[in-house]
């Protein structure tokens, strides 16, 4: 027997019940200075409890835009690999995360975990398989697009709120209707068995809105953006609060891992705030890419601290897994690290380069960039420009890259231009991107969960 399917058959036959409890927060389109531990203008106390009882991750990064964040953080690979890293899954697009690839919920379920996911999908819609009922979720609540509006849970004129593959037509805001049905799924769960509950908000993506009730707290605020997104900003954080709650009161604190990240940086048209980065949502400045983060797990991780390891999207999997002591069940290759021993107390470890890449909604341009140690190139690839235009950066003397230092180091450019070429040639053979907008023939189901297909 190898160390690795020895590894396996204990992992098997641990009991269930001695495993930790997996909460796993992500927030849509939060910015770095949109959370109260980094000085958001909004206050955040269930979000900074978090980090407060638990780690900080100081250096989470993730890509640009959602759908390669979610995908990156369910299977633990590139999802430049299985061609979805440029943008996000449409709902024209028939795609989503290919079928052999393999996701933290079947691990976790393998290992005798009850699992659901709450909130928004985005990773493929337009099949039954590629919903997350067959992607190792016993439980799906939520959208499956990103945009839905957030009292009618309509988008483009189509509801987008199901139920384990059937649609909801109910009344309620959304964040708060998922926080609902996260406590009816907690409440009802086999309490001889660990869970697992991924919940990703649609929250604060547009179109924002927020109930009047709330609006009305921040009424100070002159600019109605900056008001809406105070008062998204104010639900999600009670949702989060909702739960935390609930743990407490079922004495399930110091057997639950608790993380919360967001999936990009914010868009700045909307007020989100990514200071002291530069750039936002949809760049691969800091500001896009470099997101709060924050995991507790009380008598396991140290409190109130905060880490400088770099951690990347494809690290979520591994590292949750190490931390309840099962394998990765999948075929392929992880490309994400187990950094559970450097957030628990080992030495913080140095990353491989890790490659960042965007393509512009309106626009053909090209946005990559290219993580190692200290030193971060960024490409810019403009419409109708056939010059690459390289920017280097030093982030510890630099972190807003304010100071481009490609003319005095070519050498580095030249090092990690090749290292963002090869990983370009990464890509299957197939469309680069879908795209941003719809064929003028396409109409949008009335009803998205009805309208997947079954065959």
């Amino acid at each position: 027997m190898t160390r690795r399917s020895f590894a396996v058959a204990l992992a098997a036959q641990a009991p269930a019940s001695r495993r930790p409890n997996i909460v796993l927060f992500l927030a849509d389109d939060l910015g770095w200075g949109d959370v109260g531990f980094h000085g958001g203008a909004t206050p955040t106390p269930n979000i900074d409890r978090i980090a407060r009882e638990g780690l900080e991750l100081t250096r989470c990064y993730t890509y640009p835009y959602c759908t390669p964040t979610r995908a990156a953080l369910l299977t633990g690979r590139m999802p430049v690999r299985f061609g979805m890293v440029y943008n996000v899954i449409r709902a024209w697009s028939p795609n989503g995360i290919p079928l052999d690839e393999h996701l933290l919920p079947q691990t976790l379920q393998s290992a005798g975990y009850q699992t659901a996911c709450i909130g928004k999908w985005h990773l493929g819609h337009a099949h039954r398989k590629l919903l997350p009922n067959a992607r190792g979720f016993d439980h799906f609540y939520g959208c499956v697009n990103a945009e839905i509006h957030y009292f009618s849970h309509k988008f483009m004129g189509g509801l987008d709120w199901q139920r384990n593959g059937k649609s909801v037509d109910e009344d309620g805001y959304a964040t708060t209707l998922l926080a609902d049905e996260a406590l009816r799924w907690l409440a009802a769960r086999d309490t001889s068995r660990p869970f697992f509950l991924y919940f990703p908000f649609n929250a604060v993506h547009t179109p924002l809105s927020a109930p009047d009730e709330v609006l009305f707290k921040y009424r100070d605020r002159k600019q109605d953006k900056l008001r809406i997104l105070a008062g998204a900003i104010d639900v999600m954080d009670t949702s989060v609060g909702r739960v935390l709650e609930y743990l407490d009161k079922q004495n399930l604190v110091n057997d639950t891992i608790v993380m919360f990240m967001s999936d990009n940086g914010g868009p700045l048209a909307q007020g989100a705030s990514n200071g002291p980065f530069r750039g936002a949502k949809g760049t691969t400045f800091e500001g896009g890419i470099h997101v709060p983060a924050a995991i507790r797990w009380p008598g396991k991780l140290p409190k109130g601290r905060r880490s400088a390891q770099v951690m990347h999207a494809t690290d979520i999997f591994p590292t949750l897994a190490g931390a309840v002591g099962v394998d990765p069940a999948g075929k392929k290759p992880l490309d994400g690290k187990n950094l559970w021993p450097q957030l628990s107390g080992a030495t913080v470890v140095e990353r491989e380069p890790l490659v960042f890449a965007v393509k512009s909604n309106e626009r053909a341009d090209y946005r990559f960039a290219v993580l190692h140690r200290d030193w971060k190139l960024v490409r810019i690839v403009e419409e109708g420009n056939t010059k690459l235009a390289h920017h280097l950066f030093n982030l510890s003397a630099d972190p807003g890259e304010k100071s481009d230092i490609a003319d005095q180091y070519p050498a580095k450019v030249k090092e990690l231009a090749e290292v963002l070429d090869n990983w370009r040639a990464v890509h299957p053979d197939g469309d680069i991107v879908s795209s941003v907008r719809p064929h003028p023939g396409w109409i949008a189901p009335n009803d998205y969960a009805a309208a997947a297909r079954v065959d």
